[in-house]
């Protein structure tokens, strides 16, 4: 599990990274950079959902002892 959360944070980083290079700053809410946007946003998510994960795998295992 641990593994998991770490390969899904570390691409989700990459794709932050890679759609901030196609956000176009002049028209921010059109074409290409609004679905930029979005992809971001939901990286954004993923990253927050895995540690919400991580976090609550290690309140199990410290409820358990």
């Amino acid at each position: 599990m641990k593994l998991f959360t770490y390969i899904t944070t570390i691409i989700s980083v990459i794709l932050i990274i890679y759609n901030a290079t196609n956000l176009n700053f002049s028209a921010l809410f059109e074409g290409k950079s609004i679905v930029a946007i979005i992809t971001i946003l939901a990286s954004l998510c993923a990253i927050c959902l895995v540690h919400i994960l991580r976090i609550s795998k290690k309140i199990e295992v410290k409820s358990k002892s």
